[in-house]
């Protein structure tokens, strides 16, 4: 009997970076020693809006969700000893992709790779950027042309490279149904796709579809995670050969990568999140037909903050288990000739087409993104209502919520907490890689980045130029803001209120009450400080708080504490709620609390919503917050009902 030949396994990665280039280096070096095959690079939200780590938007967040990388020197020590024509390297990077990408070519060419032989991925992904997580720098037409630019580069210079990797990841974290995630990530890739059809040559343009890779998230419905997978397969086959007429199978490939589902890690009973994990994984393994290519993921703990290192080889080796221990790899696919199966991948082929022909007929993705956003907020807001409601149970979290301690969480080191000193440490380097460059050099490589980006020339050459050059990312930034301009993205919340204001009866009677006592319409001020961008939850807390009547104010991500205190003096805000998931809390809010004293605002309530552990949160109540919420506090109406009572208990002399 002749043995089964078994397939080779997808990449094994874990999502890595924090703190400093020099101590991401290590962990990755670690990680790759424990059996990980491919890296996956998380940079901080500096690095990933444009900024230096200098920069004043950049306080607190330096090393937060990621690793700082400001210029050739920080990007040198993230790769030290890593032999980069050997690696398969992700780096999660869409505003500035070109510019990372730069930096990597860079580093490369001086550890004397063939550049052409380099194999990995830049998410450059803006559109999802405007729709969910926030780190876009410019408005959409542009953001497109870099897009393009890079994958225009790539095909002439980094032929192995995939210069994009559709995002449908942050697609479901912010909300969306399965057919809005098949659809809105298809629309993207359509969008792009039109656009470079005019920077490659026909005979080129195949191959360039052959390089778009996918990047999808994985819930815990497994079997209709399985089943989006197929549908993405064959809807993916579909429109490469129907639209673009794509003959060659191989170049009609869906290839993805992906991180499962993050949104539904639970604080409460943390531990039983390494079984949703485990689940999730299961969607993007069991059927050869729709197998994912590379799998990252997260740690247990990710709802209690940083993950150390142990907690991500413990994810590590559920992949490895599943690929090496079991006999999954033996197989075909389990489920083809399933009429369960078939029947599921059809509805959602069919629900996804529908909306990309919407989508079309109103001019493409990149016209549409405000529609997009706003159909991704009332998603949310229906799937938060149902496990408000009970309809959808969340173990621990609103059934069987009486439980053991989990030793596991016990002790001060459960968590991994950043190192404090790590920003200073970056900005000190920072500041003695300017002092020691060729100025007349840097100024002369960033003049023409700025050409090329007015005259429509390729960002690339002189990007990587400036990289060699010694510029910063805050310097390649300035230069991309200066020529396109600023966008501030859509939020999704509208100041008309919902059909769902049932079951709010209570609470609007509340509401109406305080604010004939105020002599005016509560109002309720929300904000996003610092560069975090994933504003779900923010936006959640805005629409309720209009659904309950409340007169809102939310102008969305990425204000300072000045221009939010500044706010509320305009506004004349009742109460402030603030919402911040990098880890950044304590020095914003610090700064914010500080401001608003100043600015004698010291009466006013202030709210805050994160990721944030007991500890930081007896400090921020130290600094004068009113109240702390966190992932566990998931009834909205509970928060809702404790503003009114914030306000109402206010001295009437603040009015």
């Amino acid at each position: 009997m002749t043995e089964t030949k078994k397939d080779r396994p997808w990449l094994f990665r874990t999502y890595a970076g924090h703190s400093t280039a020099k101590a991401s280096n290590e962990l990755y070096r670690g990680n790759l020693a424990k059996g990980q095959t491919g890296l996956s690079v998380a940079f901080d939200l500096p690095t990933q809006t444009g900024y230096d780590s200098d920069h004043e938007l950049s306080r607190g967040e330096v090393g937060k969700v990621g690793v700082p990388v400001s210029h050739l020197g920080d990007m040198r020590a993230l790769f030290d000893q890593i032999p980069l024509e050997q690696m398969n390297t992700s780096m999660t990077i869409n505003a500035t992709a070109p510019w990372l990408l730069s930096l990597y070519i860079a580093v490369a060419e001086e550890q004397g790779a063939d550049v052409s032989k380099l194999q990995g991925t830049v998410q450059n992904d803006i559109i999802k950027e405007y729709l969910s997580r926030g780190t876009y720098i410019c408005p959409p037409k542009p953001s497109l042309r870099m897009i393009t630019d890079v994958a225009a580069y790539t095909r002439a210079n980094l032929p192995k490279w995939n210069p994009m990797n559709v995002c449908s990841y942050h697609l479901q974290e912010a909300g969306a149904t399965p057919e809005q995630e098949l659809a809105f990530a298809l629309a993207t890739a359509i969008a792009v796709l039109d656009d470079l059809k005019g920077k490659v040559s026909e005979e080129d343009f195949p191959g360039m579809v052959g390089r778009i890779s996918f990047f999808v998230n994985a819930g815990i419905r497994f079997v209709t995670e399985m089943c989006k997978m197929r549908a993405f397969v064959e809807l993916w086959d579909e429109i490469c050969q129907e639209r673009y007429g794509i003959t060659d199978p191989k170049m009609r490939r869906f290839r993805y990568g992906v991180q499962v589902n993050s949104l539904g890690l639970t604080e409460p009973q943390p531990e039983n999140n390494v079984y949703r994990i485990l689940i999730e994984m299961l969607a993007v393994t069991l059927s050869k037909n729709a197998r994912a290519r590379a799998v990252q993921l997260p740690a247990w703990n990710e709802a209690l903050g940083l993950p150390r290192p142990w907690d991500q080889q413990w994810s590590l080796r559920m992949q490895q288990i599943l690929a090496y221990e079991t006999d999954l790899l033996e197989y075909g696919d389990l489920f083809d000739g399933n009429p369960a199966v078939t029947g599921k991948v059809e509805a959602l082929k069919e629900g996804a087409r529908s909306e990309l022909a919407q989508i079309d007929a109103m001019g493409g993705a990149i016209e549409n993104i405000e529609y997009m956003k706003s159909r991704l907020v009332e998603a949310n807001a229906e799937r938060i209502g149902k496990i408000e409601d009970g309809d959808t149970i969340v173990v621990g979290v609103n059934r069987w919520t009486e439980g053991e301690p989990s030793p596991l969480t016990a002790g001060e080191e459960a968590i991994m907490v950043a190192d404090p000193a790590a920003e200073a440490d970056q900005i000190a380097r920072l500041n003695t890689w300017k002092a020691e460059r060729d100025e007349v050099a840097v100024q002369a490589a960033l003049a023409k980045v700025r050409e090329a980006a007015r005259s429509g020339a390729n960002i690339m050459p002189p990007s990587i130029e400036a990289a060699k050059a010694g510029a910063t990312t805050g310097e390649w930034g300035d230069v991309v803001r200066s020529t396109f301009g600023l966008y501030r993205g859509p939020t999704g919340v509208s100041k008309n209120p919902s059909n769902r204001t049932e079951g709010l009866e209570d609470i609007r009677g509340q509401v109406d009450a305080v604010s004939d006592k105020l002599g005016r319409r509560l109002k309720f001020l929300v904000g996003k400080p610092g560069l975090d961008g994933h504003s779900n939850g923010a936006e959640q807390i805005a629409a309720r708080a209009r659904d309950c009547g409340m007169d809102i104010s939310y102008e969305g991500i990425r204000l300072t504490p000045e221009e939010i205190v500044k706010a509320a003096q305009e506004e004349d805000a009742h109460v402030v709620g603030l919402s911040i998931l990098s880890g950044s809390h304590i020095p914003l809010i610090e700064e914010l609390m500080n401001r608003m004293r100043e600015a004698g605002l010291g009466h006013i309530p202030v709210v805050v919503g994160g990721i944030i552990p007991d500890e930081d949160a007896t400090r921020l109540l130290a600094m004068g917050v009113a109240k702390v919420y966190t992932p566990k506090d998931f009834e909205l109406n509970r928060i809702m009902f404790d503003i009114v009572g914030l306000v109402d208990a206010a001295p009437i002399a603040a009015e």
